[in-house]
């Protein structure tokens, strides 16, 4: 099924009212998820919604169209690039001077 990347979501929006939104424009959603951080919580104004049908009618019918004040950014959403590395911190991550020795 296509899926949607959805963007310039004003932070106060929710998945119901994005869902209805989208419907009321004449695309079925299949499911829908608004990403927040994950420290926080807080709206990262950006998210993905899998659709029923043709992923070019869609993105014609709502990309550009006002959303709560905002015009939405909406294209077909592109597989997540592999990364490299675990990130989240671990190893030296470079050069940063002579190590030192514990103070203990």
């Amino acid at each position: 099924m296509p899926k949607l990347f959805v963007g310039n979501l004003p932070f106060q929006a929710t998945e119901d009212e994005l869902k209805s939104w989208i419907e009321q424009r004449g695309q079925q959603v299949d499911e829908l998820k608004l990403m927040t951080d994950r420290d926080t919580g807080k709206p990262r104004g950006f998210g993905f919604v899998t659709i029923q049908g043709d992923v070019n009618k869609a993105v014609t019918a709502l990309n550009g169209q006002d959303f709560m004040g905002r015009a939405l950014t909406v294209n077909e959403a592109k597989p997540q690039e592999r990364r490299e590395g675990g990130g989240g911190g671990g190893g030296r991550g470079g050069d940063r001077g002579p190590r030192r020795e514990p103070r203990w």
